[in-house]
Protein backbone atom coordinates (compact mmCIF):
# COMPACT_ATOMS: atom_id res chain seq x y z
CA UNK A 1 0.00 0.00 0.00
CA UNK A 2 2.90 2.35 0.79
CA UNK A 3 4.49 1.48 -2.54
CA UNK A 4 1.20 2.15 -4.36
CA UNK A 5 0.90 5.54 -2.63
CA UNK A 6 4.46 6.48 -3.63
CA UNK A 7 3.83 5.52 -7.26
CA UNK A 8 0.57 7.51 -7.29
CA UNK A 9 2.33 10.53 -5.76
CA UNK A 10 5.12 10.36 -8.32
CA UNK A 11 2.60 10.09 -11.16
CA UNK A 12 0.64 13.11 -9.92
CA UNK A 13 3.85 15.10 -9.53
CA UNK A 14 4.88 14.34 -13.09
CA UNK A 15 1.47 15.45 -14.39
CA UNK A 16 1.37 18.71 -12.39
CA UNK A 17 2.62 21.86 -14.10
CA UNK A 18 6.17 22.62 -13.05
CA UNK A 19 6.76 25.70 -10.91
CA UNK A 20 9.65 27.92 -11.93
CA UNK A 21 12.10 28.91 -9.22
CA UNK A 22 11.10 32.13 -7.47
CA UNK A 23 12.85 35.27 -8.69
CA UNK A 24 13.74 38.27 -6.54
CA UNK A 25 15.98 40.63 -8.49
CA UNK A 26 16.80 44.29 -9.07
CA UNK A 27 18.15 46.16 -12.10
CA UNK A 28 19.45 49.73 -11.89
CA UNK A 29 19.69 52.14 -14.82
CA UNK A 30 20.96 55.60 -15.73
CA UNK A 31 19.22 57.72 -18.38
CA UNK A 32 21.29 60.30 -20.25
CA UNK A 33 20.57 62.86 -22.94
CA UNK A 34 23.53 64.04 -24.97
CA UNK A 35 25.84 62.47 -22.38
CA UNK A 36 24.24 64.34 -19.45
CA UNK A 37 22.58 62.36 -16.65
CA UNK A 38 18.83 63.00 -16.66
CA UNK A 39 17.46 60.27 -14.38
CA UNK A 40 18.30 57.18 -12.37
CA UNK A 41 15.91 54.36 -11.59
CA UNK A 42 15.66 50.90 -10.08
CA UNK A 43 13.38 48.10 -11.24
CA UNK A 44 12.55 45.33 -8.77
CA UNK A 45 11.25 42.02 -10.14
CA UNK A 46 9.48 39.43 -7.99
CA UNK A 47 8.07 36.25 -9.50
CA UNK A 48 6.75 33.28 -7.51
CA UNK A 49 6.36 31.12 -10.61
CA UNK A 50 2.76 32.09 -11.24
CA UNK A 51 2.52 35.82 -10.58
CA UNK A 52 5.02 38.60 -11.14
CA UNK A 53 5.40 42.17 -9.93
CA UNK A 54 7.62 44.88 -11.40
CA UNK A 55 8.26 47.96 -9.28
CA UNK A 56 10.05 50.92 -10.86
CA UNK A 57 11.19 53.91 -8.83
CA UNK A 58 12.82 56.85 -10.62
CA UNK A 59 14.45 60.13 -9.69
CA UNK A 60 14.54 62.67 -12.49
CA UNK A 61 17.28 65.28 -12.16
CA UNK A 62 15.88 67.37 -14.98
CA UNK A 63 17.61 69.22 -17.80
CA UNK A 64 16.81 72.92 -18.09
CA UNK A 65 13.50 73.54 -19.83
CA UNK A 66 13.59 70.16 -21.59
CA UNK A 67 12.98 67.76 -18.69
CA UNK A 68 11.38 68.70 -15.36
CA UNK A 69 12.91 67.34 -12.17
CA UNK A 70 10.74 65.05 -10.07
CA UNK A 71 9.95 61.44 -9.24
CA UNK A 72 8.10 58.57 -10.87
CA UNK A 73 6.76 55.27 -9.60
CA UNK A 74 5.42 52.43 -11.74
CA UNK A 75 4.00 49.11 -10.53
CA UNK A 76 3.04 46.37 -12.99
CA UNK A 77 1.57 43.01 -11.96
CA UNK A 78 0.24 39.98 -13.76
CA UNK A 79 0.56 36.29 -14.61
CA UNK A 80 3.96 34.74 -15.29
CA UNK A 81 3.06 31.07 -15.63
CA UNK A 82 3.11 31.19 -19.44
CA UNK A 83 5.95 31.86 -21.85
CA UNK A 84 5.24 35.60 -21.76
CA UNK A 85 4.16 38.01 -19.04
CA UNK A 86 0.42 38.75 -19.10
CA UNK A 87 -0.44 42.18 -17.68
CA UNK A 88 -2.96 42.39 -14.86
CA UNK A 89 -2.41 45.86 -13.40
CA UNK A 90 -0.43 48.94 -14.35
CA UNK A 91 -0.17 51.92 -11.99
CA UNK A 92 1.91 55.04 -12.63
CA UNK A 93 2.45 58.16 -10.55
CA UNK A 94 4.67 61.11 -11.45
CA UNK A 95 5.43 64.19 -9.38
CA UNK A 96 7.00 67.29 -10.94
CA UNK A 97 6.65 71.05 -10.46
CA UNK A 98 4.20 70.46 -7.63
CA UNK A 99 1.85 68.49 -9.87
CA UNK A 100 0.80 64.85 -9.57
CA UNK A 101 -0.20 62.70 -12.53
CA UNK A 102 -1.60 59.17 -12.09
CA UNK A 103 -2.63 56.34 -14.38
CA UNK A 104 -4.39 53.11 -13.33
CA UNK A 105 -5.05 50.37 -15.88
CA UNK A 106 -6.57 46.92 -15.28
CA UNK A 107 -6.21 44.06 -17.76
CA UNK A 108 -8.10 40.79 -18.05
CA UNK A 109 -7.15 38.09 -20.53
CA UNK A 110 -4.83 40.54 -22.33
CA UNK A 111 -7.71 42.99 -22.77
CA UNK A 112 -8.11 46.30 -20.95
CA UNK A 113 -10.99 46.01 -18.48
CA UNK A 114 -10.78 49.51 -16.95
CA UNK A 115 -8.53 52.56 -16.88
CA UNK A 116 -8.41 55.94 -15.17
CA UNK A 117 -6.19 58.98 -15.68
CA UNK A 118 -5.92 61.91 -13.25
CA UNK A 119 -6.03 64.70 -14.22
CA UNK A 120 -7.95 63.65 -17.35
CA UNK A 121 -6.20 63.90 -20.71
CA UNK A 122 -6.85 67.15 -22.56
CA UNK A 123 -9.13 66.42 -25.49
CA UNK A 124 -8.42 68.21 -28.75
CA UNK A 125 -9.47 68.01 -32.38
CA UNK A 126 -6.10 66.46 -33.27
CA UNK A 127 -6.16 63.70 -30.63
CA UNK A 128 -6.79 60.31 -32.23
CA UNK A 129 -9.64 58.66 -30.27
CA UNK A 130 -8.98 55.38 -28.48
CA UNK A 131 -11.47 52.83 -29.79
CA UNK A 132 -12.70 49.75 -27.95
CA UNK A 133 -11.00 47.46 -30.45
CA UNK A 134 -7.65 49.09 -29.66
CA UNK A 135 -7.86 47.75 -26.10
CA UNK A 136 -7.84 44.06 -27.00
CA UNK A 137 -4.76 41.86 -26.97
CA UNK A 138 -2.55 44.45 -25.28
CA UNK A 139 -0.19 44.78 -22.34
CA UNK A 140 1.53 47.44 -20.30
CA UNK A 141 4.67 49.34 -21.22
CA UNK A 142 6.92 48.02 -18.44
CA UNK A 143 6.12 44.30 -18.66
CA UNK A 144 6.44 44.30 -22.46
CA UNK A 145 10.23 44.67 -22.34
CA UNK A 146 10.94 42.03 -19.68
CA UNK A 147 11.21 38.66 -21.40
CA UNK A 148 11.16 35.04 -20.24
CA UNK A 149 13.13 32.82 -22.63
CA UNK A 150 15.28 29.70 -22.92
CA UNK A 151 18.33 31.55 -24.17
CA UNK A 152 19.91 34.70 -25.51
CA UNK A 153 19.08 34.61 -29.21
CA UNK A 154 17.23 36.42 -31.99
CA UNK A 155 13.84 35.22 -30.72
CA UNK A 156 14.05 37.96 -28.08
CA UNK A 157 13.79 40.49 -30.90
CA UNK A 158 11.32 38.91 -33.28
CA UNK A 159 8.20 40.15 -31.52
CA UNK A 160 5.45 42.75 -31.91
CA UNK A 161 4.48 44.58 -28.74
CA UNK A 162 0.93 45.92 -28.44
CA UNK A 163 0.90 48.46 -25.63
CA UNK A 164 -1.70 50.60 -23.89
CA UNK A 165 -0.38 53.11 -21.36
CA UNK A 166 -3.72 54.42 -20.13
CA UNK A 167 -3.29 57.39 -22.46
CA UNK A 168 -1.89 56.08 -25.73
CA UNK A 169 -2.18 52.88 -27.71
CA UNK A 170 0.79 51.97 -29.92
CA UNK A 171 2.66 49.03 -31.40
CA UNK A 172 6.39 48.41 -31.36
CA UNK A 173 7.60 46.06 -34.08
CA UNK A 174 10.89 44.48 -33.04
CA UNK A 175 13.38 42.80 -35.34
CA UNK A 176 16.77 41.14 -34.89
CA UNK A 177 19.77 43.32 -35.74
CA UNK A 178 22.88 41.45 -34.60
CA UNK A 179 24.66 39.62 -31.82
CA UNK A 180 27.02 41.78 -29.81
CA UNK A 181 29.26 41.89 -26.75
CA UNK A 182 28.97 44.23 -23.76
CA UNK A 183 32.49 45.05 -22.60
CA UNK A 184 32.34 48.36 -20.71
CA UNK A 185 33.39 47.96 -17.03
CA UNK A 186 31.23 51.02 -16.23
CA UNK A 187 28.02 49.08 -16.87
CA UNK A 188 26.28 46.43 -14.79
CA UNK A 189 26.94 43.55 -17.18
CA UNK A 190 29.75 42.31 -19.39
CA UNK A 191 29.07 39.51 -21.82
CA UNK A 192 27.02 38.58 -24.88
CA UNK A 193 23.97 40.65 -25.78
CA UNK A 194 21.41 40.63 -28.59
CA UNK A 195 20.63 43.86 -30.45
CA UNK A 196 17.09 44.61 -31.66
CA UNK A 197 15.67 47.27 -33.97
CA UNK A 198 12.48 48.95 -32.73
CA UNK A 199 9.82 50.48 -34.96
CA UNK A 200 7.27 52.68 -33.16
CA UNK A 201 3.77 52.69 -34.67
CA UNK A 202 1.19 55.05 -33.08
CA UNK A 203 -2.38 53.73 -33.07
CA UNK A 204 -4.53 56.06 -30.95
CA UNK A 205 -4.57 58.40 -27.97
CA UNK A 206 -1.81 60.57 -29.42
CA UNK A 207 -2.01 64.05 -30.92
CA UNK A 208 -1.33 64.20 -34.64
CA UNK A 209 0.50 67.50 -34.10
CA UNK A 210 2.84 66.02 -31.46
CA UNK A 211 6.46 66.49 -32.50
CA UNK A 212 7.62 63.64 -30.25
CA UNK A 213 5.07 61.18 -31.64
CA UNK A 214 5.85 62.09 -35.23
CA UNK A 215 9.59 61.89 -34.62
CA UNK A 216 9.33 58.44 -33.04
CA UNK A 217 7.14 57.23 -35.89
CA UNK A 218 9.56 58.50 -38.53
CA UNK A 219 12.93 57.61 -37.01
CA UNK A 220 14.70 54.40 -37.91
CA UNK A 221 17.25 54.62 -35.10
CA UNK A 222 15.78 53.05 -32.00
CA UNK A 223 17.91 50.18 -30.70
CA UNK A 224 17.57 47.86 -27.71
CA UNK A 225 20.18 45.44 -26.38
CA UNK A 226 19.03 42.42 -24.31
CA UNK A 227 21.12 40.76 -21.59
CA UNK A 228 20.39 37.88 -19.20
CA UNK A 229 19.29 38.73 -15.67
CA UNK A 230 21.69 36.36 -13.96
CA UNK A 231 20.40 32.77 -14.06
CA UNK A 232 16.76 33.70 -13.51
CA UNK A 233 15.57 32.85 -17.03
CA UNK A 234 14.62 36.48 -17.54
CA UNK A 235 16.15 38.81 -20.11
CA UNK A 236 16.12 42.55 -19.61
CA UNK A 237 17.25 45.65 -21.52
CA UNK A 238 20.99 46.23 -21.19
CA UNK A 239 20.81 49.43 -23.21
CA UNK A 240 18.24 51.44 -25.16
CA UNK A 241 19.37 54.10 -27.64
CA UNK A 242 17.30 56.74 -29.41
CA UNK A 243 18.91 59.39 -31.58
CA UNK A 244 17.44 62.90 -31.17
CA UNK A 245 18.26 66.40 -32.40
CA UNK A 246 19.61 67.14 -28.90
CA UNK A 247 21.91 64.10 -28.86
CA UNK A 248 21.46 60.45 -28.06
CA UNK A 249 18.86 59.53 -25.45
CA UNK A 250 20.42 56.49 -23.81
CA UNK A 251 19.35 54.16 -21.02
CA UNK A 252 22.11 51.89 -19.67
CA UNK A 253 22.10 49.09 -17.12
CA UNK A 254 24.54 49.98 -14.31
CA UNK A 255 23.88 47.20 -11.80
CA UNK A 256 21.92 44.05 -11.02
CA UNK A 257 21.14 42.02 -7.93
CA UNK A 258 19.72 38.49 -8.12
Amino acid sequence: MIRTSLVAAALLASMAPSMAAPVDARASYVLTLGGINVATFDVDLNDDGRRYELDLSAKVAGLGNLVASGTARVVAKGASSGSTLASGEFDLETRANGEVFTVDVSYSGRNVSAFKVEPPVFESYDRVPVERGHLRGVGDFLSAFVVKANGLDKSLCNRKLKIFTGVERFDIAMSFAREDEATSPRTGYQGPVVTCNLDYQPISGHYTSSEITNYLADTSRILLWYAPLGNTGYYIPYRVLLGTSMGDLSMVLVGTKT
